[in-house]
Parts: C-alpha cells; sequence; structure tokens
C-alpha cells in the first residue's frame, strides 16, 4: 500500500479548487443569467479575462488529479477491483446528493462514471493510453459534426416540461433562485437543474472530455511523474512552453467564440475549446516547476490543506454559495457584478484554506472523506487525531 501522502498533489489539488470556485461562483451569484445589456465594462473585461485564464482550465487540473488519484488506488489494490468499484459507486451517490439537494453543476458523478471505466486500460501501455485519451478529446469535435445538437434536443425539451410544472420560465430563470423564500423552491430549481446538467453532458459530450484527461492523468499515475519532479524538469519546461504557446493563441480564439455566441458554429468552437486542455496542463506544469523549486515552503503545504478535503471543499463551495446569493440566504443573487463575485468566491477560498487548516490539525480526514472511505469499507474509521508527535503539523 501507498500510504506517503504527496505534498505536490495536494498542494496542486488545493490551486485546482480555487479555480474551480472562480469558474462556478458566476453561476451561483447568478450572473451568467443577467442580461448582456446591463454589463457594465467592469463585468465585460473580467468575463473576458475568466474565459481566457479560467474556464475550463481548472476543471482540466482537477481531472488529471483524479485520474493520477485512482491510478494510485488501482495500483494499490493489487488486482482486485472490488474496493475500488465501490469507491466509485459511493462517489457517484454523492454526486447524485449534491446534484439533487445543492446545485446541479456537479461533476463527481461523471467522475465516478469515467473512474469505473479506467480498469479496462490497467494492461495498455503508456503510449496506447495517452493515444486513447488523445481520442477521447477529439471525439466531440467528430459527434458534433455528424449529429450537432440532436443527441441533446430530447433532454432540452423534458428540462422545459419540467420548468413548466413549477412555472419556471425564460424570464424568471435567472431569478427564481434570488427570490426563493423557502428550500421547496430551490428544490424546485434544482429538480429541472438536474435534467439541464444531463443536457449539458450530452450537447457538450463531457464524458469523452473528462475520461481523455483521466487517461492522461492515469498515464502520469502510472509513471509515478509526480514522485520525483527533479527527473521530471526537462519535460515539465517542454509541457509549460507547448502549452502556453498552443493555449493562449487558440485561447484567443475560443475566448472570442465563447462571448461571441459561437459565430463560427459548434463544430468550430469545439476546436477552439481543445484550448483549455494545453493552457490546463501547462498550469500544472508550471506548478510543478515552482513547488520545486522550494519542495519545503510553508505555502505549499498551507495550500495542500484544503486540497486534502477537496470533495468536502467542491460541495462545501455550494453549501456557501446557496447561503450567500439565493432567497433562503443573504440574497446577493443579482446584486454584485462579476467582479465583485469573483472577489466573494476569493474569500470563500481564503476562508476554506483556514477551516481546512483548523480542521486537519484536529481530524484525520474531510467530513465528506471521511464518510466516502467509510462507505467504500463497510466499517468504522477513526476521524480525531491522537496528539503525539507524530500528528503535529
Amino acid at each position: 500500500m501507498e500510504k506517503k501522502r504527496y505534498v505536490i498533489l495536494d498542494a496542486l489539488r488545493g490551486f485546482a479548487i480555487l479555480g474551480i470556485i472562480l469558474a462556478n461562483y458566476p453561476e451561483f451569484s447568478l450572473w451568467t443569467f443577467s442580461d448582456p445589456s446591463g454589463w457594465t465594462v467592469t463585468d465585460r473585461v473580467t468575463r473576458v479575462l475568466q474565459t481566457f485564464l479560467i474556464d475550463g482550465k481548472f476543471y482540466t487540473i482537477f481531472s488529471l488529479l483524479f485520474g493520477i488519484g485512482f491510478s494510485i488506488q488501482l495500483a494499490n489494490a493489487g488486482g482486485k477491483f472490488n474496493i475500488f468499484y465501490r469507491r466509485m459507486t459511493v462517489l457517484f451517490i454523492i454526486g447524485l446528493l449534491h446534484m439533487y439537494f445543492l446545485w446541479s453543476g456537479d461533476i463527481l458523478m461523471l467522475y465516478a462514471v469515467c473512474g469505473m471505466m479506467l480498469p479496462l486500460f490497467r494492461r495498455v501501455s503508456t503510449r496506447g493510453i495517452l493515444m486513447a485519451a488523445c481520442g477521447s478529446l477529439l471525439l466531440p469535435i467528430v459527434l458534433d459534426a455528424l449529429f450537432g445538437t440532436s443527441l441533446a434536443d430530447s433532454l432540452e425539451a423534458a428540462q422545459w416540461e419540467i420548468c413548466a410544472g413549477y412555472g419556471i420560465t425564460r424570464e424568471n430563470f435567472g431569478t427564481w433562485l434570488s427570490e426563493a423564500e423557502s428550500y421547496r423552491q430551490v428544490l424546485q430549481f434544482l429538480h429541472q437543474g438536474a435534467v439541464e446538467r444531463m443536457w449539458e453532458f450530452a450537447i457538450a459530450h463531457r464524458f469523452f472530455k473528462v475520461f481523455g484527461l483521466f487517461l492522461i492523468g492515469y498515464a502520469v499515475g502510472r509513471e509515478r511523474m509526480y514522485a520525483d519532479i527533479p527527473a521530471n524538469r526537462v519535460l515539465l519546461r517542454r509541457v509549460l512552453f507547448w502549452g502556453l504557446v498552443i493555449g493562449i493563441s487558440l485561447g484567443a480564439l475560443y475566448t472570442w467564440s465563447s462571448i461571441a455566441g459561437h459565430p463560427w458554429g459548434r463544430v468550430a468552437h469545439d476546436v477552439t475549446y481543445l484550448s483549455v486542455y494545453p493552457m490546463g496542463i501547462a498550469y500544472a506544469a508550471g506548478f510543478c516547476l515552482l513547488f520545486d523549486r522550494n519542495p519545503e515552503g510553508k505555502g505549499w503545504r498551507l495550500l495542500s490543506k484544503p486540497g486534502r478535503m477537496a470533495c468536502t471543499n467542491y460541495i462545501g463551495q455550494s453549501v456557501i454559495g446557496i447561503a450567500l446569493f439565493y432567497g433562503i440566504g443573504l440574497e446577493l443573487g443579482n446584486k454584485v457584478g462579476l467582479l465583485g463575485t469573483e472577489g466573494i468566491a476569493l474569500g470563500v477560498y481564503a476562508f476554506q484554506i483556514a477551516f481546512s487548516s483548523f480542521w486537519l490539525k484536529h481530524f484525520r480526514y474531510g467530513p465528506v472523506e471521511w464518510i466516502w472511505r467509510m462507505l467504500t469499507y463497510g466499517k468504522y474509521l477513526p476521524l480525531i487525531l491522537k496528539y503525539d508527535k507524530s500528528n503535529m503539523q
């Protein structure tokens, strides 16, 4: 069993959690649903920067890290995958509960489904895995060229049928949650949102995108590149350089296409979307190179705290988002611009660093991670740390 924790993985996971809250909170604050005619110059500039620097890049890192983590778990499984599949099943249930009761934008369900496919590649060479990953990432372009949006049209129709039953219309869609006076109204929106999420998965072919990134992470994890960064400096520098070259040049087109409403069509937009992968991977490579300069730095250990509780903090961002932006909370939805939203996101993340640091001084796992482990192994696991020198942090 590989029980050693690698600070680089936890710190990079903590970095990814930061990017995820910056990507998700514009929707939580309901700014995403606002009328563009009312956007300020600050809103527009912030949106360009967010699309160019954040959109898709940190989910790329998060997906890579899940792939790496699954490679470690599969290596520990020793050819017996029942525990691994139970782990994925519990993750799927956690994601399902998250989607239906907190936020429709959940990604954990999809991660669980993609994770269940990884054992099929355990005997495939690293080269073969990377080729399969490239094929999976490119497949959405082919599917859109062949079928357009037809594969998702029925889900969109089903979503609006549910909306009609609750009185949710296109006119009040963007204000429903900020005006919600009860959790029941939030649940109504989440009901249609679950179907909308399936529509988003279908129309964007998210399975193939996430699975391709999982395969890359699986290959990286199987080669244990994270365990010896100095030995991989040359490769990391190349990845950083070419990732930025491709990501910046193609990413500029992706940003313009996103803001302009895909004027070149879905297939061309899919091509520009490819920019998020090299850009996100370049972020990860640059992060590793910075870490390598001073791996014992206190900043890395601090950043690793929210990374060790990644699932708890991911779901926690939803809980805090409801409390801040929805009508059953502080009702900030539709009242702050995009820059203000991102400022709030940074504040929430700072809180999560402090909370995670405090929690891990007293407990072995984050709350969600603890439940996840116990349901996986089917037994009680001690949570509270014993205060001896080996546990001092």
